[in-house]
């Protein structure tokens, strides 16, 4: 018996403690971001809304890549730098965790569309049924 009223009492004083913390304002952590990062991070977001741009992705390295050649830009995407490239300069940025979320989902999405746009072109072009493809391979052989 005594030893559930201290188990009791040990709970009670935990419970108290937890919600003492929760009351407690937590100050918010702001990251404070450059006019570079600013700079780079509308750059990325106008480079992958062009219509021009390529995108490529390897999976191994976990890196994005974004090439347009009319105006002469490459920017690499990795561990939370952005390396621009424009044949004359070349920028190494580190974007904040924030920005380097945003960018990483609108790159994914952008290149989601872009993947769906091709699907729905490749599909819109079948000709042939399964059945006269089959009937084709079957006149070969």
């Amino acid at each position: 018996m005594k030893n559930r009223i201290i188990r009791f009492f040990s709970r009670f004083k935990t419970r108290l403690f937890l919600w003492s913390q929760r009351s407690k304002i937590i100050p918010t952590y702001k990251e404070d971001v450059s006019s570079y990062e600013k700079t780079c991070f509308k750059i990325c977001l106008k480079i992958i809304s062009n219509k021009d741009t390529e995108f490529m992705f390897a999976p191994l390295s976990d890196k994005k890549y974004l090439k347009n050649d009319l105006l002469d830009i490459f920017i690499t995407f990795s561990e939370r730098r952005v390396d621009i490239t424009n044949h004359v300069y070349h920028y190494n940025i580190k974007l904040s965790d924030r920005d380097w979320t945003r960018l990483n989902y609108i790159f994914d999405k952008e290149a989601d569309k872009r993947r769906i746009d091709m699907e729905t072109q490749v599909n819109s072009q079948i000709k042939n049924s399964l059945d006269d493809v089959l009937e084709k391979i079957s006149n070969l052989g």
